[in-house]
């Protein structure tokens, strides 16, 4: 199988499931009050730094173990795996590997590195830096190992120029996997055996930094020794605020060009007015729900949970908390993909108190002795709008009357910490796509031997028999009716409550150009440029 055809695969299976939604594009599309044009930065002056604003937080600058988005997309702007997707686009294309092949069944890819390729310290890069980096992502087992340990069985350097992974079964869309940062080959100076939460020693990548200030600010500068074409700005400044009001009034004074995750609804909206900003919309698969902890009481009781996931509210949720601009979700592989299906819909419906009465009454409950449960949330990763949505979910649930919620928040660092260590009753988190293939959706959450980062402990050893089938499998069809059976018996165990699948919004001043955010959901910065 050559490395043409098996490119020309991967896109045509993902380009499948964004046709068929209709909101995960390939490019990022611009509302009506703004846009962001991609002239040619030639025909003007280009400012030498730009600075983008967030509410977000970094946990480790550490591919080992980082496993959020945000994390995930600073460590796509200072590294690089052996392959990448067009920005853009769902196109995958050579990145630190300049070809490959791949045997007849998928288990055994052969990649060819660029010669001359240097980390941002000037040390030379070769294939024994892409085995070194690969043995400690399983070496250190940290949250993201799974999308190693899973697939791969054992890598091996041929000679200075020539990488072979071997997988442990056939996998079509490896390619898809090595776009994820535990693949992203990282400098030597990074501890072989221990995590290295706040280093800044990157990878190879359009930028390196140069500047970290935990929580407060990131400063990155051009990577002189990139091979690919030197970004268009730069110097890229990345302050960090506390709330999404404090970062649009620093936008409005003329303090950042962009801001980026996570402005308010109502700022988005606000914002649109008037025509001051390019207000850019981003249509995509993120996805937000409610893990419920499977190991301890009540949540441990499965009749709790369905209880819980009967009494939720979507469309609720999204018209008061988000203002319409996300849409309810069913299942946890989002709308429009293949295989989705709303199991949630037709098992429990919104709002269904009835249900959510009786299912409590079996499990004991009653309004004389309600159900007392712990809502957590966490305040600024995903935006001001958490507390809200927190707040939302209580009401719901207290409308049957029979359960008491009481609502507790950390911030993200602590926050992950709490899920990974099972700490956690009942909380909220999001889901960004890794790679776009429903099994990025099912195998993180419900294998589990992949899920341990997620804090359910949720174990159903027939869905992972169903799982690991679907990953050695290229026919679509069939793949689809594995995922079909997993999600019905996600609805019956209900670890997880879906409850939205959501856009993303940046908004810029005018003078900013060149923003491109494709379906993977990734911002590169190094496509960005301020003019005048």
């Amino acid at each position: 199988m050559r490395k043409t055809y098996v490119s020309l695969l991967l896109v045509g299976i993902f380009v499948f499931s964004v046709v068929a939604s209709g909101c995960i594009s390939g490019t990022s599309q611009t509302s009506t009050s703004g846009s962001s044009p991609t002239g040619s930065a030639t025909q003007t002056t280009v400012a030498e730094q730009l600075i983008i604003g967030v509410t977000d937080k970094v946990t480790d600058i550490d591919p080992a173990n980082a496993y959020d988005f945000y994390t995930w997309e600073v460590l796509n702007n200072v590294m690089e795996g052996l392959v990448k997707y067009e920005p853009g686009t769902l196109k995958i294309v050579p990145g630190l590997a300049e070809k490959w092949e791949v045997n007849s069944n998928s288990t055994v890819w052969t990649f060819h590195l660029r010669k001359g390729l240097k980390f941002d310290d000037g040390t030379p890069f070769t294939a024994k830096d892409v085995v070194r980096s690969i043995n400690r992502v399983m070496t250190i087992k940290g949250d993201p190992s799974w999308l190693v340990t899973s697939f791969v069985d054992k890598v091996v350097a041929k000679d200075d120029y020539t990488v072979v992974f071997y997988l442990k079964h056939p996998t079509a869309y490896f390619l898809a996997l090595l776009t994820t940062p535990p693949y992203f080959p990282v400098s030597p100076k990074y501890d072989n055996d221990k995590i290295d939460s706040d280093a800044t020693y990157g990878g190879i990548g359009p930028y390196k930094i140069v500047k970290w200030v935990r929580d407060q600010e990131l400063v990155l500068e051009a990577d002189p020794y990139y091979y690919g074409e030197q970004p268009k700005t730069k110097k890229i400044v990345i302050k960090f605020y506390n709330d999404a009001s404090t970062m649009r009034l620093a936008l409005q004074n003329g303090e950042i060009d962009i801001a980026w995750r996570t402005l308010r609804p109502t700022d988005i909206e606000s914002l649109k007015q008037g025509g001051k900003y390019n207000v850019i919309e981003i249509p995509g698969a993120f996805i937000r729900y409610v893990c419920l902890n499977t190991k301890v009481d009540p949540t441990k009781n499965v009749k709790v949970r369905e209880a819980l996931a009967a009494a939720v509210d979507r469309n609720e949720i999204s018209k008061i908390v988000f203002h319409n601009t996300v849409s309810p979700l069913y299942s946890m592989i989002p709308n429009g993909m293949w295989s989705h299906k709303d199991v949630f819909k037709s098992k429990y419906g919104d709002a269904n108190l009835d249900l959510a009465r009786k299912l409590l009454s079996e499990a004991g409950y009653s309004e004389s002795k309600p159900l007392e449960i712990q809502l957590w949330y966490t305040p600024t990763h995903y935006g001001d709008t958490e507390a809200s949505l927190a707040q939302v979910l209580k009401s719901e649930w207290e409308k049957t009357k029979m359960i008491k919620v009481t609502i507790k928040s950390a911030e993200w660092n602590t926050y992950t910490d709490y899920a990974r260590k099972g700490q956690m009753m009942v909380y909220l988190l999001g889901w960004y796509p890794d790679y776009l293939d429903p099994d990025d959706y099912t195998t993180p959450f419900l294998d589990s031997e992949a899920n341990g980062w997620s804090g359910t402990g949720y174990s159903n050893p027939q869905v992972d028999q169903l799982l690991r089938k679907a990953q050695t499998i290229t026919d679509q069809n069939e793949r689809t009716k594995l995922y079909e059976q997993v999600q019905d018996i996600l609805a019956q165990d209900v670890p997880y409550i879906p409850l939205i699948q959501g856009k993303l919004f940046v908004v810029t001043q005018k003078s900013v150009h060149g923003v491109t955010i494709g379906p993977d959901m990734i911002f590169h910065y190094n496509t960005i440029y301020k003019t005048g």
